[in-house]
Formats: C-alpha cells, sequence, structure tokens
C-alpha cells in the first residue's frame, strides 16, 4: 500500500495545485478569503506524511490482526464470492458501512476522538485537509472491521477496498464544487463533507460516510449544507506542531483523569462524547463555552523568506519520505524507522520555524544532527564524516547570528560559542579513530568546562547540594561499573577526571534552574543530565560492553543534550531590563 501512495503523490499534488489555481479565480467559492495557507497546508501535509510513515509500523492493527483472525476462522481456501466483481462491490460496501459506525463513534468515544481530532484541527477546508491523517487511530480501528473477517472478506480484498475507499474521500475536501444534485442526495461530496468538517452547532456530528451518505440518511445523521460552514475544532489546536496535533487530547484527557477524584470518572472521562470533563474538574479548571462568533484563525505572520525556507525544506523532507515509503518493503524495521526518526524530527522542526518557536538555523542544525545520528548507526562513514561537524558549525552559527541580530557580544554568548567550538573539535577527533580516543575526551572536557562557566552566568556556584550530591553520585556510581575495563593507565587518571566534572556541570546547571526558576533554565538543566547518560552510554559500550546500535542511542543523546543547551541558554536579564 505505501508504494501505491507514493505513486498517487504526485496526483495530489497536482490536484491541490489546480484547486488553488481555481481559488484564486473571481468566479470562486472563495472568491476574496484564502483557500489555502502555506503553514496550514504544511501542517496538514506533515501529518498526512508521518501517518503513513507511522503506518509502516502499524500493519499488526490495520492487516496483521485482520489476517489473523481470517485464518483462524476460515481454514478453507476464499470463497469464490469475493473473487467476483459482485463479490468485489459488495466487499467495498460492506468496508464502507464498517468504516460509517468508526467514523461515527470517532466522534461520540473519547479515546477514539483523540486520534481522529487530527484530522479536524484545519480551519482550512481544502484537499490538503483530506491528507492531514491520524498516527494512532489503527490502534484501536481495527475493532471496527473484524465482522468483515468473521464474515470471510480475504485479507488481500479487504486492503484494496479500504485504499479505494480512502482514496475517494480525497476529493471531497473543497470548497470549489457546490451542490450536486442527486449525487448529494447518495454519495458523500464536497457539500457534505463540508458540513461534517464544520463546528456551527447545526453541523455538529453529521454526515459519517466515506463513499456513501445513504448510512447517515438511513441512521439519523446526516445534514443538508444550508448555512456557511465554520471548519476546526471547538477546542482549537493554535500550533503548527505535528506530534502536539497527535497528543493533545490525549493530554487532556490524562490530565482530566489524573485531576478527578472519582476512580469511576478516571475511567469514564476516556469513553464518554468529547468535551465531557468530571463534575471535579470542570470545577476547579473551567473552560469557556464555546463561541462561534469568537473563532479567530490561527495564523501566525511569517516573513517571506522563511516562507520560502519551508517551502523548499517540505520539498525535501518530502522526497525523503517517498523514498522512505518506496524502499520500505525491501529495508531492514530498523532502517526504516530510523530514516522515519529522521525525517520526523525535521516536520517537527518545521512547524517550529513557521510558528516562530525556532530559527532556520536551528532547524538545519537538528537536520544535520539527525543525518549525523542515522548515518553513523547505519554505517554510512562518508555521508556521518560530513553531517556530524556541520551540526555543531550550524549551532555556532546560530548563537553568532543571535548576537548580531540583537547587536549584543556579551560574555554569554561567547562562553557558549568557546563551548560549542571545544565539542566540534571533540567529534572531529573521535571520528579519527582510536588514537585520538584520550584528545578527544580532553576536548570535551574543556568543553564542559566553558559549560560550568556559562552556568554560573546570573547564579552562584553550585547554589543546590542536593544537585551536587545527586550528580556526583551517579557519576561515581557510573565509574565504579567502568572501572574494570580502564585497562590503560591514562584512562585510570582521565576518565574519573571527565566523570566530575560533567557531574559538577549538570549539578551547576540544575542549581542554576532551582535559582532562576525558569522554564528555559530548567530545559538547560535537562540538556546536562542527557550529556551525562549520553556520556555514560559511550563509556558502557566502549569499556563494558558492546552496545546494539549504540552510534545511535549516543549520537542522539549528545544532539539532544546540545539543542536543549543551544535553544534554551541565555543570559539573565540585568536588574530593572525587560527581557
Amino acid at each position: 500500500m505505501s508504494q501505491v501512495i507514493v505513486l498517487a503523490t504526485p496526483v495530489f499534488l497536482l490536484m491541490m495545485l489546480g484547486e488553488w489555481w481555481l481559488s484564486r479565480r473571481a468566479s470562486s467559492r472563495t472568491a476574496g478569503r484564502a483557500a489555502y495557507g502555506l503553514s496550514d497546508a504544511i501542517n496538514s501535509l506533515s501529518l498526512g506524511i508521518l501517518s503513513q510513515l507511522g503506518g509502516l509500523f502499524t500493519k499488526l492493527f490495520t492487516i496483521g490482526i485482520y489476517t489473523y483472525l481470517y485464518n483462524a476462522l476460515w481454514e478453507t481456501p476464499d470463497a469464490p464470492l469475493w473473487s467476483t466483481w459482485y463479490g468485489a462491490l459488495l466487499a467495498l460496501l460492506f468496508y464502507d458501512f464498517c468504516y460509517y459506525w468508526l467514523h461515527r463513534s470517532a466522534h461520540r468515544v473519547a479515546i477514539l476522538w483523540a486520534a481522529h481530532v487530527v484530522h479536524h484541527q484545519s480551519q482550512h477546508y481544502n484537499l490538503s485537509t483530506a491528507l492531514r491523517q491520524t498516527t494512532s487511530g489503527a490502534f484501536l480501528g481495527w475493532l471496527f472491521y473484524v465482522p468483515m473477517a468473521v464474515a470471510g472478506v480475504p485479507p488481500l480484498l479487504f486492503g484494496i477496498v479500504a485504499l479505494v475507499d480512502l482514496l475517494y474521500q480525497f476529493w471531497v475536501h473543497t470548497e470549489q464544487v457546490g451542490k450536486l444534485g442527486w449525487f448529494d442526495r447518495v454519495f458523500c461530496s464536497p457539500s457534505n463533507h463540508r458540513v461534517h468538517h464544520a463546528v456551527n452547532d447545526e453541523y455538529l456530528d453529521k454526515n459519517y460516510g466515506g463513499i456513501l451518505v445513504l448510512w447517515d440518511r438511513w441512521f439519523g445523521t446526516f445534514k443538508e449544507e444550508d448555512a456557511p460552514c465554520v471548519y476546526g475544532t471547538r477546542g482549537a489546536l493554535d500550533s503548527w506542531d505535528p506530534l502536539w496535533a497527535n497528543a493533545e487530547v490525549y493530554w487532556a484527557l490524562m490530565k482530566d483523569a489524573w485531576h478527578t477524584r472519582s476512580w469511576w470518572d478516571k475511567l469514564r472521562v476516556w469513553f464518554k462524547p468529547p468535551g465531557w470533563r468530571p463534575a471535579d474538574v470542570e470545577a476547579r479548571f473551567p473552560k469557556p463555552a464555546f463561541d462561534i462568533q469568537q473563532v479567530q484563525t490561527f495564523a501566525p505572520p511569517v516573513r517571506t523568506a522563511t516562507q520560502w525556507f519551508a517551502g523548499l525544506q517540505f520539498v525535501w523532507l518530502m522526497a525523503g519520505v517517498l523514498v522512505v515509503l518506496w524502499m520500505a518493503g525491501r529495508s531492514p524495521l530498523h532502517v526504516t524507522a530510523i530514516w522515519s526518526g529522521v525525517l520526523l524530527s525535521g516536520f517537527w522542526a518545521l512547524g517550529a520555524v513557521l510558528q516562530g518557536r525556532m530559527d532556520r538555523l536551528e532547524m538545519l542544525m537538528i537536520e544535520a544532527a539527525a543525518v549525523a545520528t542515522a548515518s553513523g548507526a547505519l554505517g554510512l562513514l562518508q555521508i556521518h564524516a560530513a553531517f556530524k561537524p556541520l551540526a555543531l558549525l550550524l549551532a555556532i552559527s546560530f548563537i553568532a547570528s543571535r548576537t548580531v541580530e540583537t547587536r549584543t557580544r556579551g560574555q554569554f554568548d561567547t562562553i557558549l560559542v568557546w563551548a560549542l567550538v571545544a565539542s566540534l573539535v571533540g567529534d572531529v577527533l573521535l571520528m579519527l579513530g582510536d588514537a585520538y580516543f584520550i584528545p578527544g575526551l580532553m576536548a570535551f572536557l574543556v568543553a564542559h568546562g566553558f559549560y560550568i562557566a556559562l552556568f554560573c552566568q546570573g547564579s552562584p556556584r553550585f547554589p543546590s547540594w542536593r544537585a551536587l550530591a545527586a550528580t556526583l553520585s551517579v557519576g561515581a556510581a557510573v565509574l565504579a561499573w567502568l572501572w574494570a575495563g580502564l585497562t590503560d593507565p591514562g584512562l585510570k587518571v582521565a576518565v574519573p577526571v571527565y566523570v566530575g566534572v560533567i557531574a559538577l556541570m549538570a549539578a551547576q546547571a540544575i542549581g542554576r534552574a532551582t535559582v532562576l526558576r525558569d522554564g528555559h533554565a530548567w530545559a538547560v538543566a535537562v540538556g546536562a543530565m542527557v550529556f551525562m547518560l549520553s556520556d555514560a552510554l559511550i563509556a558502557v559500550n566502549r569499556f563494558v560492553q558492546p552496545l546494539p546500535l549504540a552510534p545511535l542511542w549516543v549520537l542522539s543523546s549528545y544532539y539532544l543534550a546540545q539543542f536543549l543547551i543551544v535553544h534554551n541558554a541565555r543570559p539573565v536579564p540585568a536588574a530593572g531590563a525587560t527581557s
């Protein structure tokens, strides 16, 4: 199925381009307002892409369980019915009927809505919205297709009709097609589906059909389009983060389940209709009632240069996705997973750039770090040799550009740059082989010394004795574990010194966060602790026992630590100054 999606992608894109062109004409049904928003379209397409990548790993639910049930129930060969044209048509109708009940349940059961909400978050209604799909829907969605396995529909035919049903629903996500007369009375059409995506009171929870709208007419959920639609969800996402888009409702349900005092409500919150909250939670954490007159389109301003940057980044990320999807059937699962992780980090960073939460150079740093990690884990040494130093060069460039932009040349950024330069030297030395391990260790020792000096800015030295005791204790435990493997006398000196310095670095970062009580300072502290983890993984892999896919865990934790520090470390404003 993934290769079919690859082949269909150019068609999807051409149809979106055609819809955008039509929307700009004076005769368009959306004349006078933008049918597309760049950030929204990229966000929708990113979510669709992540859904396809996730689907590579949820086949156990989408096809695997179905096949298992079919084989368990039907030991004889496929019934002749299903190899005829009318059998295939019957299977398609059967699938669409099951889809109707899945779709209807997804709007009436909170845990199912938590997965399906992704498809409804866009405040635009266009063909890119059709591709805005969930990544978690497969975990429970398979339950609704069990009747097809019981009825003996072969897995291959099930997969084909599922794809047909999905592809049909692409074209109905448009405002450029008006009402279609008799077609609207039988089939899911653009007019019928616009109603489904609207948050207007009269349209809420209507028109669930995938191909046929007859199901809605028969089961009392049909509503004809007779007033302008307002799109989105009643709890607006207001974010371009594709990970948060998938997690927002799950997180809200978890918080409500945590805060309610009733054990019965802790369970019910997952199965009640969306929006239901325990009475005690609603009293403690009230939410304003939905008012359609107050709905505002989420559209943070994006500079022209950033729009071009985002467009180009999206193109290369999508190209990477198409390669992964095309090769998925022939690549080992761990290879597919690693490259999927690279692409996931890129789409997450792209959303942050469009929302103004991240600088373009920071995104390039993340991408370089992700490629360096993947290539190191998979033994692609030439690629690794290029991207590993590039990641920190981009981090240094970001700090330098931030200094120029703010027209400050303070001691804080200078120390941070020197810490990154020393880390870069350490990276290069470690790539040169075992002969340079000790010099590389010394370079990182210098880097951590600079980080200690950085974290002393705006904070006393080691203000938390608890943090100091904890990090030194962890360091001592790791050192005791490593000691038997330190056969070189030089290592018996260098490694304890290194462990002590990184423990002091983490203690200073944590202590600074306790003083400043600031989210950025705590993120830096987390980065320092992840640094300890990364170095511990290096040491265990080298001196105790080899770890499976060691470069993956070492490099991913190392770059996560560097990014958390680079992105969040900032000087404390002088007294009386505004931040």
